[in-house]
């Protein structure tokens, strides 16, 4: 489907990707990671064909039909519905395809009422989702996505995640979301020290094996050097001496013709750490009977109470636009309420990261001014420390804000907020210009923070991890949950994905009588095809699991034996336990493949089954 072969890319002498070569088949839906400014959506631009490379070439079929998700905002229908059907491709059943476009304007948070709405109407990120609508109509070939999620809330992100689950079609994926990459994709293909790196599977295991091999990288560089330092040693001891000449001008020319290992470059990553304020009250926060409107607007939210005790992880989710950012907002104090009291202890102090704040930022500053401006004690030491952090080292810390990019900026103010002493965290969006590793390290610096946090995000995972309490704007209420993320999906769920099922149920032709004896002739025919089908893929998949159970086995301990035989300077064993660890590796990617393949198979076709014995049981 997709050959990247020998690519080379640069930008004023900052090296992102130098010969770099991979391979994506038809069918595989594949997650790009990578720290940021590592080359991602680089990589995506010359894919497009919207940059050139220094070298090497992406070969692409020459019927490939391309889809991306594309920022450029041109419209040419009246309506969203007809640009929307623009995406289509053209089949004789017009009412179906209608139909689908209607399902997928839906899916991404579109009302009925904005169906007729000109696309002219809708705010930037509306824009953006009809955009998005038009890519996934048009059914491509391969369909790449950069940051998808961005533009989505909650509950849309969780309708293109069951979207992109079922995609067919070869899919390119870059997201921060590290839950949603994992569930919808088959395959990671790694941007690392500028080179291409595919794995079958998930993030997880692809960090696992690059942080292995690095940390073998550098025992195997110290312990030759070590050697290369004895040898040395040797050769000067006894070049001199006759008896002894020869041997040492053999063990020099064994020096010589000896590849030597460069140390690896460190690579920058963001970590977090906040600044922790003593607080010993019960509560820190409590809204009384809260109302809120803008000038001339409907209410957001009427009569909303809540005490914030200490130490609760609180989230704040819904749709867009309903007033998840206006609220924390209101508990910051930058907006005052028509109605009710938003009281804050006397010994609370907060640290605020807003979307609005990122430009709020001075102009004429530095990035090491901007983070000192937090506290009047702050040294200059401390002040570079924490720009080191944000990875603004050295003189990049020097930089004037107003040259920044938005990512470069919102890692600023998250700077300023790591400095500032709080025992109440507000955190809106904190993720969306962060990578992967980052945002695992977000989530852990939250995770260990011993104050109050208040956060606005439509990251399953993060909310999964952190929250014990959520606020939730759905439909036209907002009511308090008393527990965590999981319980909510369990116990209340989503108005609208209940709405969607009970449509679904409405919309299911009327079911026809049969006798209870036929009933049964056909329920015990459709088990027995069921195992007839279902057996043998079941127990491929079992097989495929346990092979590769014995293959991971296999690959860690061959890994630990490779790093002895690395710090023995053994190099016949070092030479059999890499080419044993590569086949070991390169059989699993088989397998896992192949795994993949047959659960997929296997659960569409018990999903069939399923659904046509429930439908003998109505």
């Amino acid at each position: 489907m997709l050959e990247i072969r020998n690519l080379s890319k640069s930008y004023g002498g900052n090296g992102l990707l130098d010969d770099a070569s991979a391979l994506i088949e038809k069918g595989e839906r594949v997650g790009l990671i990578g720290l940021n400014g590592h080359g991602k959506s680089t990589l995506f631009r010359i894919i497009l064909g919207e940059d050139q490379a220094d070298a090497g070439e992406v070969l692409v079929p020459k019927h490939c039909r391309v889809g991306h998700l594309s920022q450029h905002l041109k419209f040419e229908k009246p309506t969203v519905l007809e640009e929307a059907c623009e995406g289509l491709e053209r089949h004789e059943d017009g009412y179906l395809e209608l139909h689908r476009a209607e399902a997928t304007l839906h899916g991404l948070g579109f009302s009925l009422q904005m169906f007729q709405m000109s696309p002219l109407e809708l705010s930037g990120g509306y824009q953006v989702r009809l955009n998005l609508a038009k890519c996934l109509l048009g059914d491509p070939d391969l369909l790449m996505l950069d940051e998808p999620n961005n533009y989505l809330d909650i509950v849309s992100i969780r309708w293109l995640r069951g979207f992109l689950r079922s995609w067919r079609n070869t899919l390119i994926l870059i997201t921060h979301d590290r839950d949603f990459m994992d569930a919808v994709t088959t395959h990671t293909l790694a941007i690392h020290r500028q080179s291409l790196r595919k794995f079958a599977g998930g993030t997880e295991k692809v960090f696992a094996q690059l942080d292995l091999e690095e940390e073998l990288h550098e025992k195997t560089r110290v312990n030759e050097a070590r050697k290369l330092k004895q040898d040395m040693q040797f050769v000067e001891r006894f070049r001199a001496k006759a008896r002894r000449a020869s041997q040492a001008q053999s063990r020099l020319k064994q020096i010589q013709k000896r590849a030597q290992l460069d140390k690896l470059d460190n690579i920058p990553t963001l970590d977090f750490s906040f600044t922790p304020s003593p607080f010993n009250g019960k509560w820190i926060v409590e809204l009384e009977d809260v109302t809120f409107a803008y000038d001339g607007g409907e209410n957001l939210f009427e009569k909303l109470s809540i005490t914030v005790g200490t130490g609760d992880r609180i989230g704040i989710i819904g749709p867009n636009g309903r007033g998840k950012s206006t609220l924390l907002r209101s508990i910051a104090g930058e907006l005052s309420p028509q109605e009710g009291q938003v009281k804050l202890h006397v010994n609370e102090q907060l640290a605020f990261f807003g979307q609005s704040n990122v430009d709020r930022l001075r102009a004429g500053k530095t990035i090491e001014e901007e983070i000192q401006s937090v506290r009047f004690d702050m040294t200059r030491t401390e002040a570079r420390g924490i720009c080191g952090l944000m990875m603004f080292e050295g003189d990049l810390a020097e930089k004037k804000v107003d040259v920044l990019s938005g990512g470069e900026r919102a890692r600023v103010l998250l700077g300023k907020v790591l400095a500032t002493p709080s025992n109440l965290l507000l955190l809106d969006e904190p993720t969306n210009h962060l990578d992967l590793p980052s945002t695992d390290a977000l989530t852990e610096a939250i995770e260990s923070f011993p104050g109050t946090v208040i956060l606005v995000t439509h990251s399953e995972s993060m909310l999964h991890r952190i929250c014990n309490r959520l606020v939730v704007f759905d439909g036209d209420q907002v009511r308090i949950h008393e527990s965590g993320y999981q319980d909510f999906l369990d116990r209340v769920g989503w108005a609208e994905e209940a709405a969607d099922r009970e449509a679904a149920a409405a919309a299911a032709p009327p079911k026809k009588r049969v006798n209870r004896k036929e009933l049964r002739r056909e329920r015990a025919s459709l088990i027995a095809e069921r195992s007839k089908v279902l057996k043998p893929l079941a127990s491929e998949i079992a097989k495929a699991e346990a092979r590769i159970s014995a293959l991971e086995a296999d690959i860690a301990r061959l890994s630990e034996e490779l790093i002895v035989a690395s710090t023995e300077q053994h190099r016949g064993k070092i030479t059999r336990l890499s080419s044993d660890l590569h086949q070991a590796k390169k059989e699993e990617e088989r397998i896992f493949a192949r795994l993949e393949e047959t659960t997929t198979q296997h659960d569409r076709l018990a999903q069939k089954f399923e659904a046509k014995l429930a439908a003998l049981e109505e």
